[in-house]
């Protein structure tokens, strides 16, 4: 099984695309083959890394999402991307020089605020809000909504769109 492409979110992001924090955790968004579901991955990233939620199968398939540990203690999010949507998180990643002669691809703004609505947990609240305020008018707004709808059914979870929007009208 191959992982064909991935991108970071996570504080990296929020520095590019909004005001730099101090982030603890690494978040990071894989595409893979889901012709088989994401049960596969699943089982070979916990076999090398501890899981950090007691079914990893059920809960991935439930959120899409493996929490797992690294082994110097960094808590690790991998987002497992939506069928149809990981063409157009990678598609637009930039690179990003964090040190000379060391690059890592960055999702762009509008994925940021997609990732971090479906996470919903209050310091992503807060990024959102970050990422509107800095880039404003410069966001695609078509392409933040249709994808928020898109994992907001898939997820059965409307919230996710409520989380976007009130940070747009706060702006």
């Amino acid at each position: 099984m191959g992982v064909s492409r991935h991108s970071k979110l996570s504080g990296s992001e929020v520095g590019k695309w909004s005001d730099p924090r101090f982030t603890r955790d690494v978040n990071l968004a894989v595409a893979s083959p889901l012709a088989t579901g994401s049960a596969p991955l699943v089982r070979l990233i916990t076999q090398h890394f501890p899981s950090r939620s007691a079914d990893p199968v059920d809960f991935a398939s439930k959120t899409r999402m493996v929490l797992i540990t690294a082994s110097n203690g960094v808590e690790v999010d991998i987002s497992l991307a939506l069928p149809g949507y990981e063409d157009s998180l990678f598609a637009p990643a930039v690179d990003y020089e964090i040190e000379p002669g060391k690059t890592i691809r960055l999702c762009s703004a509008e994925d940021l605020i997609i990732h971090k609505a479906v996470a919903g947990r209050t310091q992503d609240l807060s990024d959102i809000q970050g990422v509107v305020y800095r880039q404003g008018e410069k966001l695609d707004l078509s392409y933040i909504r249709q994808w928020l709808n898109e994992f907001a059914n898939a997820l059965a979870e409307p919230e996710i769109v409520e989380r976007f929007e009130r940070a747009w009208q706060n702006r």
